[in-house]
């Protein structure tokens, strides 16, 4: 297997070729409006476990979209073989396809005065030079230092060494026409762990867009193993209700549930438990959310969104208050509003601390459980009622006293938003959302 190296900026003008190809062809078939996507995407993905080699995948794909608008119909095709031939008959379907649909007054490309003028370097692009032998030895190296930690961590389900280089092309008959490469790199590892009969799971993982950011590979395997060595012994609690405080990983996936809320299709759908929001108070005073697209090497970041706007930062949440909702240009027009560069979804969402790292905010808890990992998919979108099954630890006076298991958090997301009683400093940068430990003052926790 060879190495995935960084490719020449040629690539990215062969990706903006096709796409005015398409263009052109779209023109030519007499379309009132069209815009076509364009991909690269390689990568390579190791995988060990108990020493031996359990998949090796090289990825090399390549693909073109086309959305083609005539009388406020709607029609798109893709197709992965990239000759003019090919192209040309994906725009014939697409064409087609738009005499089937129905018309529909919002549809069409965003305002063409908002498209990127403008394409920053906003420093995505990182290729690793690693071969398929390198990332073999990287995993197993992993696994093995998890494995050593303790007699205890006796199995494992693997660790994945794994490198992504992918370039996107855009453009639409406005006359915009870009591109930007950007890579993800990864290493990641999970194992078990036995004690008096009993088996428990835990992983870590580092993900970056340079992989001289990652974390070292050892303290991967050894983090993954002490994680999983802390959930040995994990008991049953009686049902209570008590502080829940969620690990960062946790924390950004607990505040997602407000940001598809305030997404425009589930605002103009009417299926939100945000529904109108804007405007009012859904956080404390302290809680603040902003939207930074233009963070260097951020996990989220882009120059322009899926309909070539321009990105730009914005506040979504400010003194607690929502500001506005995340849009695209159709979505916009259905609510009577503007696009905020949002087809695709966020970029980069900070959500900002008030108070010190995950240790802290467990002496400041008290009394309360430690989520450390969340089980099922028990959260309405529409009532914003929650519920998901949860492994942590429990704490009295400050200090952590045991593992439990096999227990329920719930409440209403309205009402547990605005219970936030602490967001830490210790931002998790691993995603789109960056946010630190979130102390919740009271849930309900089910158990025995």
């Amino acid at each position: 297997m060879g190495e995935i190296t960084e490719a020449a900026q040629p690539e990215n003008q062969e990706l903006e070729r096709l796409v005015q190809q398409a263009l052109d062809e779209a023109r030519q078939q007499g379309v009132d409006q069209a815009e076509v996507a364009a991909s690269r995407d390689t990568g390579l993905a190791a995988t060990a476990r108990l020493g031996d080699v359990e998949n090796l995948e090289y990825t090399n794909d390549r693909g073109i979209g086309i959305t083609v608008y005539r009388d406020s119909k709607k029609g798109s095709a893709s197709t992965s073989d990239i000759s003019p031939a090919a192209i040309r008959e994906a725009v014939t379907k697409a064409c087609t396809f738009a005499t089937y649909t129905a018309q529909d007054p919002h549809a069409g490309l965003a305002d063409a005065e908002r498209m990127c003028t403008e394409i920053r370097d906003l420093d995505l692009e990182h290729s690793w030079s690693i071969d398929s032998s390198t990332a073999i030895a990287m995993a197993i190296e992993c696994e093995d230092t998890a494995l050593k930690v303790d007699p205890r961590i006796n199995n494992s389900e693997g660790a994945t060494v794994s490198t992504s280089r992918s370039v996107r092309a855009y453009g639409n008959t406005h006359g915009f026409v870009g591109s930007y490469a950007k890579t993800s790199h990864s290493i990641s590892c999970v194992v078990l762990g036995t004690a008096d009969g009993e088996m428990q799971r835990d992983y870590y993982y580092s993900v970056a867009r340079d992989a001289a950011d990652l974390e070292d590979t050892r303290l991967i395997g050894e983090t993954a193993a002490r994680r999983a060595l802390n959930r040995l012994g994990a008991r049953k609690i009686k049902t209570t209700r008590a502080p829940v405080l969620f690990i960062p990983e946790l924390a950004r996936g607990f505040v997602g549930h407000a940001i598809g809320a305030i997404a425009g299709g589930a605002q103009y759908r009417r299926a939100s438990f945000l529904l109108d929001a804007a405007g009012e108070q859904i956080f404390p005073q302290f809680v603040n959310i902003q939207e930074r697209p233009h963070l260097p090497k951020g996990m989220a970041s882009a120059p322009y969104d899926a309909e070539g706007v321009a990105t730009y930062d914005r506040d979504i949440v400010s003194d607690g208050v929502l500001q506005g909702y995340l849009l695209s240009s159709y979505s916009a027009r259905r609510l009577g509003l503007e696009t905020t560069a949002n087809a695709g979804g966020a970029q980069n969402l900070v959500v900002c601390g008030n108070a010190g790292d995950l240790e802290s905010l467990i002496r400041q808890m008290g009394t309360g459980l430690i989520v450390e990992e969340l089980i099922g998919q028990g959260v309405n979108a529409v009532t914003g009622d929650y519920s998901r099954g949860a492994v942590g630890q429990w704490v009295e006076k400050g200090e952590i006293q045991f593992p439990v298991h096999e227990i329920t958090i719930a409440g209403n997301l309205r009402e547990l938003y605005l219970r936030i009683a602490a967001i830490g400093d210790d931002q998790d940068m691993r995603g789109g959302i960056r946010c630190g430990s979130l102390l919740v003052e009271e849930m309900t926790i089910a158990g025995s």
